[in-house]
């Protein structure tokens, strides 16, 4: 069945009872833009980032026309040189229109291009600017870059910030992979980590928050190479959603305009996915041809000369500063739309609603139940448990119902439950419960890790 926009508070109810996702410091009645992972929460989210980097890094798809390439890693620190953020002209430039409400009783604020999307605080029937009482200022810049200090003293030789990407930390140290590693262009650096954005009105439960992850990828070319290379890595990031189960009728990407262009960027594909929370596509990726800006840029504010960072061709000796290609993808937007494509409901279930996640995002791969608690059936079901434990994440469950057993582990997204009953102690077969579709079918109880092995292709 499909999700409709009203089901996400559904959604966002079902993150919170079965511990995927709790508002951060709820006992203190949260923060704005914060959010904590719960146990299945963080599984899930861990299972993202590990077949990203599987798929993109340890193991990328064949270059275009069959080309080699490297790919590497980095992780840098959250906090940097602020003279980072001033050549990257984020400093200067990281900013969005902001406008307050100086109704009494709103003081509001919100982005001045997003009024007709953002709920008048006194009145949520109107958009802000809608109701005749609202008192709107003039737009100015919002700088989004959270500010601290580094060291005992609060003064301006102290402040540094949070970084608002993670990019930056990849373009200051090109230099050292190319001098610590065998690396030669084409080669990408990839880095996952968190970022931090002073979103004015952050919503859309973890869509928009102030604090998120990024997978990002700068993958350094040769210029005369660089839009075969954008094509190349848009393709393959589109094919990437759809490989994990995001619905192509739903995975939407788009080329941006000349007008919506960076200054610096010669290309630019958002790929977009539609939420149940919009009628319209929301971002989870976009994937850039930055050009050189950003070596050329830190090339002449740490080395005074835009070509600092050039390297050169071992066959022809051409010496060039490499252009870039960025996919940057969200961690906690994809987390997201794998929990939106991933809920879907039935009321014909002991359950409801259930969780079909693919099978390589799973929180939980397997369970194991005992049909009853004597017997002998927890004796034969705890081996059974502990041998799919060594391969998979499996949970033993040995209380309630088997229905209510089947429904919590339908609502955690689980794919397989195997359970021991009466027959097992007769042939020593065990009952395999589907989760997408409930069928029941019986396999010989050695063959657990074996069946999920070719189930789950992992």
């Amino acid at each position: 069945m499909s999700v409709e926009k009203k089901d996400m508070e559904k959604i966002v109810a079902l993150c919170r009872r079965r511990g995927f996702i709790f508002g951060s410091s709820e006992i203190y009645g949260g923060i704005g833009g914060f959010w904590d992972y719960g146990p299945l929460g963080t599984e899930l989210k861990r299972n993202v980032k590990d077949a990203w980097w599987e798929d993109m890094v340890r193991n990328p798809p064949e270059g275009p026309n069959g080309k080699e390439f490297q790919m590497v890693g980095v992780d840098c620190s959250i906090i940097m040189n602020p003279k980072v953020w001033e050549a990257s002209g984020h400093v200067g430039g990281f900013s969005d229109p902001m406008v307050d409400c100086k109704t009494e009783g709103c003081k509001g604020r919100f982005r001045a291009d997003q009024l007709c999307e953002s709920p008048c605080p006194l009145k949520p029937s109107k958009m802000a600017g809608d109701f005749e009482k609202c008192g709107l200022t003039e737009a100015r810049a919002f700088n989004l870059m959270f500010q601290t200090y580094v060291g005992a003293m609060q003064d301006n030789s102290s402040v540094a910030y949070l970084r608002p990407e993670t990019a930056q930390g990849i373009f200051v140290n090109f230099k050292n992979v190319m001098d610590s590693t065998r690396v030669k262009v084409p080669f990408g650096i990839a880095q996952i980590g968190k970022a931090f954005r002073n979103e004015i009105n952050p919503r859309n439960f973890t869509f928009r928050s102030r604090e998120f992850e990024q997978m990002e990828i700068e993958f350094f070319c040769h210029p005369d190479e660089s839009m075969m290379w954008y094509e190349y890595w848009r393709d393959v990031r589109i094919k990437w959603y759809e490989s994990l189960g995001i619905r192509s009728d739903k995975l939407r990407p788009r080329e941006q305009g000349e007008d919506e262009l960076a200054h610096y960027s010669d290309a630019c594909t958002d790929i977009e996915y539609l939420f149940p929370f919009s009628d319209e596509t929301q971002e989870l990726e976009g994937v850039a041809h930055r050009g050189n800006f950003d070596l050329r840029a830190h090339g002449t504010a740490s080395k005074g000369k835009e070509n600092a960072f050039a390297v050169i061709d071992d066959a022809t000796k051409e010496r060039f500063v490499p252009h870039v290609i960025e996919p940057s993808a969200g961690v906690d937007r994809f987390t997201l739309a794998s929990i939106t494509e991933a809920y879907s409901y039935d009321e014909n279930r002991a359950s409801p609603e259930f969780m079909k996640f693919h099978p390589r995002l799973a929180p939980i791969k397997a369970a194991v139940f005992p049909l009853v608690g004597k017997d002998g059936m927890p004796e034969i079901a705890d081996p059974i448990y502990r041998e799919i434990k060594k391969r998979f994440p499996c949970q033993y469950d040995a209380k309630q119902s088997i229905g209510k057993r089947y429904a919590r582990m339908d609502e955690a997204g689980t794919p397989f439950c195997f359970t021991v009953d009466g027959q097992t102690k007769e042939d020593g077969t065990v009952t395999v419960r589907n989760r997408d579709d409930a069928s029941q079918h019986r396999i010989d109880k050695s063959r657990c890790v074996e069946y999920l092995q070719d189930q789950l292709s992992l």
